[in-house]
């Protein structure tokens, strides 16, 4: 996450929206099924839904976002269920929460449904940004508790029992706009444990692992109906490291996705920032590999979907041109795989802002009335994704009236 990072016919979408606001997302084996039939779908990141619904006269712009997704047939859209700390925060400290930005919550819940938008949402940040894994060992450390570094939010008890605590909130939370608890409301496709979890202190990916299988089932314990992804950049462990950019961060793709509780696997990819000192063409080279790679390992070896749930290049380097170029690459990687029924479900672009936020900018944003060219692309090749959904739709139609 990079903070926490034209004429189109929109029949398409519009049709399919009613569809896409029944049913919970389900799994079955390496796909994601919706009322029955398998979801492929594209989408876009949008951090900052929560704190611009928190103020009644921005929520415009949620609403305008989302109309715009689904003019350019986008479906899923991943956002956070969290802020800890700091300025306008969701989690003031520990079980104390902020009402005004809980209610922008359920709005970005509520008004998501009115668009036919599936959401994910991720609970903590890895990174300090909005709180994430430092503020949890601050507040620790401030009741008490011997700190060593951030990494102790994975082993320290009380530390862990503030992010459970965290967990329930959210899930048990009624919204006020529709009256349904979010653990029971289908809008909702998954629950992301931490939006890029590392641990440099132990780059086994042991420490990572238990945690991932702790909160997991405590999730789970909860919540049956919705599925859990895990946030994962897509790492590999240390005996697969020729996999990875040149580093590792204390995860596993393959041991942490194969936690039962964990139902599909993400992977993110900014070739531009983990190899910024190789060529673009070098860049996307190691993309197409990448992408290769972890599609056939959700299909293969984990036997679960993958969705690539980040990935972006800055216009700050190369412009749009370069860009377009690096969303084709995984479009079309994705596309390859979903047109046979494949494991690779979807792509999640980051980010999305609409017109007038030029200040929350990170040189990674897509504003569609100013980047017509991407917006293009995205719109082309998402309508490529509605359409395998209708044809799966359509046939479990024909199969069903087939019926006696």
């Amino acid at each position: 996450m990079k903070l926490w990072s034209y004429v189109f016919v929109v029949l398409l979408p519009l049709v399919l929206r009613a569809e896409a606001d029944d049913g919970f997302v389900t799994t079955k084996g390496h796909q994601l099924i919706l009322n029955g039939s398998p979801f492929y779908a594209n989408g876009f990141n949008a951090y900052w839904l929560m704190y611009f619904a928190s103020d009644p006269s921005l929520r415009p712009k949620v609403s305008l976002a989302y109309q715009q997704a689904v003019n350019h047939s986008l479906a899923i859209g991943r956002t956070m269920a969290f802020n800890d700390g700091g300025s306008n925060p969701l989690q003031i400290s520990p079980g104390q929460y902020n009402e005004k930005m809980f209610q922008g919550l359920d709005f970005v819940v509520a008004e998501a449904r009115k668009y036919g938008i599936k959401l994910i949402l991720s609970l903590v940040n890895n990174f300090a940004n909005l709180g994430g894994r430092k503020q949890y060992v601050e507040w620790a450390r401030n009741q008490g508790q011997s700190i060593s570094s951030e990494d102790d939010f994975y082993t320290n008890s009380v530390v862990k029992g503030f992010y459970k605590n965290h967990v329930k909130t959210v899930l048990t939370r009624i919204n006020t706009i529709t009256g349904v608890a979010y653990k029971d409301d289908s809008t909702i496709m998954a629950w992301e444990l931490m939006n890029e979890p590392r641990c440099l202190s132990d780059r086994s990916g042991n420490t990572v692992q238990a945690w991932i299988k702790e909160m997991a089932a405590y999730l789970k314990s909860i919540d049956g109906k919705h599925l859990l992804e895990v946030g994962l950049e897509g790492f590999y462990n240390q005996a697969r490291y020729q996999g990875n950019p040149n580093f590792q961060v204390g995860t596993d793709f393959i041991a942490n996705n194969q936690i039962p509780e964990i139902d599909f696997a993400t992977v993110h990819s900014y070739p531009d920032e983990w190899l910024s000192g190789s060529s673009f063409e070098d860049q996307l080279s190691f993309l197409n590999t990448w992408l290769k790679e972890h599609t056939q390992d959700a299909q293969n070896v984990l036997h679960k979907p993958v969705l690539f749930a980040e990935f972006g290049k800055s216009k700050k380097d190369g412009g749009a041109d370069k860009r377009d170029r690096l969303y084709h690459a995984i479009y079309s990687a994705v596309y390859s795989s979903a047109k046979g029924g494949g494991a690779a479900t979807g792509a999640v672009f980051w980010q999305l802002l609409v017109e007038g936020m030029g200040s929350y900018g990170d040189g990674y944003e897509v504003v569609f009335s100013e980047d017509p060219s991407t917006a293009n692309l995205i719109s082309q090749e998402s309508a490529k994704m509605i359409k395998i959904r209708k044809k799966h739709a359509n046939l479990r139609n024909i199969r069903h009236k087939g019926r006696p």
